[in-house]
């Protein structure tokens, strides 16, 4: 299922977040249970750390290893303890949380937050350090620029209040929600689930805010549709993709938290079930194409991929198939499942209507990743590196791309392998979701920063907390609680989140674009040799 898993069909689909289905309540769709979570103790973790800790060293000291190697072989311990903060590797918190369900609670007595439910004051931190945040935090400086002259006013973002599908209000540790719209599926619901996370790991730490968020495919805010007076801010919201000539801030995407409407589960599971799947072949002994899977009809970026199919006078190299998801749905997604799609040496990356979450499930395949170039950008695709993380792919030339890379490959099959497998390093170390959650802390952090308004909550909003999420019943087979239970943050953190790295410098920045147009030039003198020791190729 690889390249859409947007199971929305091309015309049915409205394209900005005022033409969302109507305003029917987000909980329409759960149902009650108690819950109990298990907890496991902070000493055997500690005991743990400490048997590691001593063996690191004691390698440092026999081998005599570079200081330099030993910090990153530290840091990267840190980071793997650190990492995983969405359930199990949350539990270090000295105090526990519990799923308090209301055994009461029905339509007309709704399910409501418990008293305390969680500290209103940070978690004193076990130790002062921190690991150092992926590269691409540093995009979050880029995203609030057009604010840091301005700040954000309440204008800014009232403007566009019809854009938005909720109102998120974070006020002394607690969440309220005002809903405007409904989205499509579950996004608004697992999006608003993510954020509860979040409070339950950095209790008392992320600060007092109003932040709008549309959860559509295209960014809502256009700078051509959004002209700003001279002094005046910006319209400000969040999304989950961005773009050159909009003003939509990125933000994690619903899929880190499950997709049930088309059998995703949590990025933490899938993840683990997509390694298994790419262990049982060896690089070598794979499938030496491109493989992509998707649905072609939502956008013309993939409609135009379709054309790169084998022909009677070229194999592009390229082997491309269509999902139908009303057939997948029928049979239980079995011919869609992602750990099964780990077969080739090479996968493809394409856009949908905007970004597409595929993205991380390719790069987890540990194939080399081929990625047309994108017209939108996530949270964490600015941090990768062509012919580092993938190899990139013109939009315009894709089919000869595509083509030439995957010969390439199979004449320098060892580079081509490690290109696969920094890629896929990247998707489970810069992308395990304790960096999602450091992300989330950091981005709200940094945008509260901006904020010259009073937070309010505002009379229409809600108190949101995991009990009004998870007790209420779901419909359908349950997915949707069961995968909020996968991701239940069981107790806060004690570690603070990763440190914060500094914005670009105009220097940085124009050398960061200059690597990147140096590689993808480099490539296309390449491929013009190539093409030019083929004879009689069609155009």
């Amino acid at each position: 299922m690889e390249g859409d898993e947007e199971s929305k069909p091309l015309g049915k689909t409205p394209s900005s977040c005022k033409e969302s289905n109507g305003g029917s309540p987000l909980w329409a769709s759960v149902s009650r249970a108690s819950i109990s979570v298990s907890w496991r103790t902070w000493t055997s973790a500690t005991v743990f750390f400490s048997f590691i800790l001593i063996i690191i060293l004691s390698g440092v000291i026999v081998s005599g290893f570079d200081v330099v190697v030993f910090t990153a072989r530290l840091s990267s311990f840190f980071t793997s303890v650190n990492g995983g903060a969405s359930s199990s590797s949350s539990t270090r918190g000295s105090r526990e949380y519990h799923l308090s369900c209301s055994p009461t609670a029905n339509a007309t007595n709704p399910q409501k937050c418990p008293a305390g439910y969680y500290p209103s004051t940070p978690i004193e931190p076990d130790t002062e350090y921190t690991t150092a945040c992926p590269e691409y935090f540093r995009w979050i400086h880029e995203d609030l620029r057009p604010w840091r002259a301005t700040g954000i006013t309440r204008e800014a973002i009232e403007s566009r209040k019809s854009l938005a599908h909720f109102r998120l209000v974070v006020y002394k540790g607690k969440a309220y929600l005002e809903q405007f719209h409904r989205a499509w599926q579950t996004r608004d619901v697992f999006t608003l689930w993510g954020i509860l996370q979040l409070l339950r790991l950095y209790p008392g730490r992320v600060p007092d805010l109003e932040m709008m968020f549309c959860c559509e495919d295209l960014p809502a805010l256009p700078k051509s549709d959004n002209q700003v007076p001279e002094g005046a801010a910006a319209p400000a919201m969040f999304h989950y993709c961005g773009h050159e000539s909009a003003f939509d801030i990125p933000f994690p995407d619903w899929s880190f938290w499950g997709w049930p409407e088309v059998n995703i589960k949590p990025w933490e599971s899938t993840l683990k079930a997509i390694e298994q799947g790419a262990a049982k072949t060896k690089w070598n002994d794979r499938d030496p194409h491109a493989f992509w899977k998707g649905n072609p009809s939502v956008s013309w970026k993939r409609a135009n991929l379709m054309e790169c199919k084998p022909s009677k006078d070229m194999d592009w190299n390229a082997r491309l198939y269509v999902v139908n998801w009303d057939r997948e749905s029928s049979s239980g997604f079995k011919g869609s499942k992602l750990e099964d799609q780990c077969s080739h040496r090479y996968k493809i990356y394409v856009e949908g209507r905007a970004w597409s979450v595929s993205e991380k499930y390719i790069l987890a395949c540990d194939a080399e990743t081929l990625l047309i170039k994108p017209e939108f950008y996530d949270f964490f695709i600015r941090g990768m590196i062509p012919m580092e993380h993938y190899w990139p792919i013109r939009p315009d030339n894709k089919c000869r791309d595509i083509k030439f890379a995957v010969d390439w490959g199979n004449s320098h099959t060892f580079k081509a392998e490690r290109i696969g497998e920094e890629g896929t390093r990247f998707a489970r170390e810069s992308l395990s979701m304790g960096r999602v959650y450091d992300y989330m802390f950091h981005v709200l952090s940094e945008y509260a920063k901006l904020q010259k308004f009073e937070v309010k909550v505002p009379p229409a909003a809600v108190e949101l907390c995991a009990e009004t999420m998870a007790c209420p019943a779901v419909e359908g087979d349950g997915k949707v609680k069961e995968y909020m239970m996968e991701t239940l943050v069981k107790s806060p953190s004690r570690w603070l989140p990763c440190s914060m790295p500094p914005a670009y410098q105009p220097q940085e920045m124009q050398d960061l674009m200059q690597r990147k147009h140096n590689v993808s030039r480099q490539l296309e003198m390449w491929e013009a040799e190539y093409w030019d020791r083929i004879k009689n190729v069609p155009n």
